[in-house]
């Protein structure tokens, strides 16, 4: 079998492949991406322009739109999508997470992970976790930071946090439900039933999965791993899930509930939620949040200071980190 090139034959070749590798000074960082985009029933292809999605129907003929892949911070494929090796290639290039999700982007079934990062963050999390009294101590954090510093007693082990947080998000449910005037609201999650439920749980689902995706796509980005969670445990999403729950009684229930009269809440939850993330510059809450959480002695590094290209280092028990890409003979 004869492979085809991916750019045009010629002297401007080489050029052309070189423009289309970015630099890391060239990328946008994290905080400054787009939140997400969610695809289904369309092709997604590399062409000599960028990565596009295109989609045909006797209606309308075909449609393309050009995806800005270098500031995309995650990418829901749902059910119908099809992607192309070169797309997926650019998306890898640029740092972009690409989920495959149900419909909707209902359920994550798997995810990429850019190979190019820095473990700085990942060795944080990962002595972190290692240490039953730190982890306690992150998770602390945790709930104080979504209920207030402060609001966790003294000496508070993690079963009795996670049945103080069990205890206000089941209160901030009643709240929601009197306001909105809902009779007996519970909170379920039933993917074989799912036409069956009422629009608050159907809508709650949706956007919860959304946050996920962009939490993913942030964890990721710092180069940190999504299954070392300190409140949730074994699985894959643990850590996803610990950081969702610090964003979901502000952003997912309360859009939830305000549309529990709608005909199509699932739809109208991913739309709503994309729109008002630009208000709640939710990504760079994001990445702050998990720094100071992992590191919270540690000095932030400067937003505004450009990045500089990292060698693999070599571990030293002794000395520490040795640089990477030398001859020590």
């Amino acid at each position: 079998m004869t492979s085809v090139p991916a750019t045009a034959p010629g002297p401007n070749g080489g050029g052309r492949r070189r423009l289309a590798a970015p630099t890391v000074a060239m990328l946008p960082r994290v905080v400054d991406s787009l939140s997400f985009l969610y695809l289904d029933i369309v092709r997604v292809h590399q062409d000599d322009t960028g990565v596009c999605a295109e989609i045909t129907t006797q209606r309308r003929g075909t449609e393309t739109v050009y995806l800005p892949t270098a500031s995309l911070s995650c990418v829901l494929l749902g059910p119908g999508t099809s992607i192309t090796a070169p797309a997926m290639a650019t998306f890898a290039r640029h740092g972009t997470t690409v989920l495959i999700t149900g419909m909707g982007g209902v359920r994550c079934y798997a995810a990429t992970v850019p190979g190019t990062l820095t473990t700085t963050w990942l060795e944080h999390q990962a002595r972190a976790w290692a240490d039953d009294t730190r982890r306690l101590a992150i998770a602390t954090a945790m709930y104080e930071h979504r209920f207030g510093p402060g609001q966790a007693p003294p000496g508070a082990t993690l079963q009795q946090l996670r049945g103080l947080e069990g205890q206000r998000v089941k209160a901030l449910y009643k709240l929601l439900a009197r306001r909105h005037r809902i009779q007996r609201f519970r909170r379920s999650y039933d993917p074989d039933s799912w036409d069956t439920q009422d629009p608050v749980n159907l809508a709650l689902s949706a956007a919860n999965t959304c946050l996920y995706g962009i939490v993913h796509a942030a964890i990721v980005a710092l180069g940190c791993s999504p299954a070392l969670g300190f409140v949730h445990s074994g699985n894959q999403q643990a850590f996803v899930y610990d950081i969702t729950d610090l964003y979901k009684a502000e952003l997912t229930i309360p859009l939830a509930f305000s549309l529990d009269t709608s005909d199509r809440p699932e739809a109208e939850a991913r739309r709503s939620f994309r729109d008002g993330l630009r208000l709640f510059r939710l990504m760079p809450r994001i990445v702050r949040d998990l720094q100071t959480l992992l590191a919270p002695d540690s000095p932030q590094p400067d937003p505004d200071e450009t990045p500089d290209e990292q060698l693999v280092d070599l571990w030293d028990p002794v000395t520490g980190p040795l640089p990477g890409g030398t001859n020590h003979a």
